[in-house]
């Protein structure tokens, strides 16, 4: 039987060795911390993973929150401007549905819960922090260690990829709450959906209905241009301070999202959480100094900001492609030329996700403000843009390019009948 070291109790790292714990592997997981510290602990993220990446939890007996969390229908864009005398109006404000249906749980319980189901399924799990030097001396206990934490000193083991990485700072300073109480928005009151909110020049908020420790809940996120008004987190609040700050912030530059926020209340004291990073892509291969080698996954090695939503997405893309690359392997030695392999494997998905996020970091172009203008009157635009969520893929053919755009328009938009003679 195979041993397989995985170190990391996120999205990515659980799913995987669950999956392997499936399919016969002896793994053993490293945690930092014990279900009941991540339970006791802060809000680690947002999340709102559509169908596919749902799909690959179903496939490994995972959904265990499918019936409490809300479902998810679409997304809702609206663009703010000036108004005339003063504040910000809504120039655009849509509702694109989705193929299949969303849902969000909070990383605490999901994590939690995996971490039990693990050790129920055979798995063994060390609630135990991991230093460089320990995974040195671990690598030639096991034929093959996955590094899946996307903080802290191992990921100083991964050089990198300039050619894959614009940025070298963060584009975005982000701040979450998790909050009960939110009422629905007046235009759609029966539709939960993600509303995306974006004021250009200060940034967006996102309000995402999502499953908590308490029960059904909305998280408000926002991401604020650096230097920009939203970039205003640097004390750390307090849970108080932290959801007066937001509710100020929207009430002054989202104020129809604000309108929905007359009973909000934070669901728990640990129930808020900022932070920033710069996108990033690393080298898959971990080099340690007595000469191991390690394999990188998800946040380790593609780092994505959170603008387009797809952290917990890619997380469970990225463990279902190694899940088929470790096992395609069979009894074959875990080299480095296999690790390289089944990161590109990976790649050719989520190098269009990373091509997505870096560009909607941007101002957005001319042609991608007819897209979401033309979305505000045709509902089939509305629908593939916000579907692109599920499959950045599908992007490619018709989003970026100008030409496809507006071919793609045309295609679309209603034909005006002739006027008779």
């Amino acid at each position: 039987m195979r041993k397989v070291l995985i170190v990391g109790a996120g999205q990515a790292g659980l799913q995987l060795a669950l999956g392997l714990v499936d399919g016969g592997y002896d793994v053993t997981l490293m945690s930092a911390r014990t279900p009941e510290e991540i339970r006791g602990g802060r809000v680690m993220s947002t999340q709102c993973m559509f169908g596919p990446a749902l799909q690959h939890e179903r496939d490994l007996g995972l959904n265990l929150w499918e019936e409490q969390a809300p479902d998810v229908l679409g997304i809702g864009l609206s663009v703010g401007v000036p108004a005339e005398g003063g504040g910000v109006q809504r120039a655009l404000d849509w509702l694109g549905l989705f193929d299949e249906i969303a849902q969000s749980v909070d990383q605490r319980v999901k994590m939690a819960g995996w971490l039990e189901l693990l050790e129920d399924r055979g798995g063994k799990v060390v609630y135990h922090g991991v230093t460089t030097a320990d995974l040195d001396s671990l690598t030639a206990l096991y034929d093959l260690v996955v590094v899946a934490a996307g903080k802290g000193e191992l990921v100083e083991l991964f050089d990198r990829d300039a050619g894959r990485s614009p940025y070298r700072e963060p584009q975005r300073i982000l701040s979450v709450a998790y909050v009960h109480g939110l009422a629905p928005r007046p235009e759609h009151p029966d539709v939960r959906a993600v509303r995306f909110n974006a004021v250009p020049g200060v940034g967006e908020l996102f309000v995402i209905p999502a499953l908590t420790l308490s029960g059904p809940c909305d998280i408000l996120f926002f991401e604020g241009l650096p230097g920009g008004p939203l970039d205003c987190w640097d004390d750390r609040p307090g849970p108080a301070e932290h959801l007066d700050r937001t509710l100020r912030l929207m009430r002054e530059f989202m104020p129809w999202e604000h309108d929905r926020c007359g009973a909000v209340e934070l669901t728990d004291a640990r129930a808020t959480l900022t932070g920033a990073y710069p996108p990033v892509v690393r080298k898959p291969v971990g080099r340690l100094p007595g000469g191991g080698r390690v394999l990188g996954m998800a946040d380790v090695v593609v780092a994505n900001d959170p603008l387009t939503g797809q952290g917990s997405n890619s997380a469970a893309k990225c463990a279902a492609s190694y899940l088929d690359s470790i096992k395609a392997r069979g009894d074959r030695p875990f080299d480095e030329e296999w690790m390289t392999s089944a990161f590109e494997s990976y790649w050719e998905y989520a190098r269009h996700v990373t091509f997505w996020t870096n560009a909607m970091l941007q101002p957005p172009p001319e042609h991608i403000m007819r897209i979401f203008g033309a979305a505000n009157e045709i509902p089939a635009v509305a629908g593939r843009f916000v579907n692109a969520f599920a499959d950045p893929t599908d992007l490619q053919h018709w989003f970026f390019d100008p030409e496809l755009a507006d071919r793609y328009l045309a295609s679309v938009s209603p034909v005006r009948a002739t006027p008779p003679v």
